[in-house]
């Protein structure tokens, strides 16, 4: 009898842990989303290759990030040599 009212306690908080760390991991995918958004968005509206079409697009990708309140990205692309 004393082993199962060790057991129950144990197991209610590894449950309990368990949804907090689902929780963060929602939010952290959910962040993940909305900045693949974001980069999406600015590729849509970028579609070219060019060093100017690249220098919006990457604009236009901070932009949204800033907007959103999400960490800044690496460059969709490297620019070209001039």
């Amino acid at each position: 009898m004393n082993r199962l009212g060790f057991l129950l306690p144990a197991v209610l908080l590894l449950f309990t842990g368990t949804a907090e760390a689902s929780s963060q991991g929602q939010a952290v995918l959910s962040s993940w989303k909305t900045a693949d958004r974001c980069a999406k968005q600015a590729q849509a509206a970028y579609p070219d290759y060019s060093a100017e079409a690249i220098t919006k697009r990457d604009a236009k990708l901070k932009e949204c990030l800033n907007a959103n309140n999400l960490a800044p990205r690496q460059p969709l692309s490297q620019r070209p040599p001039p």
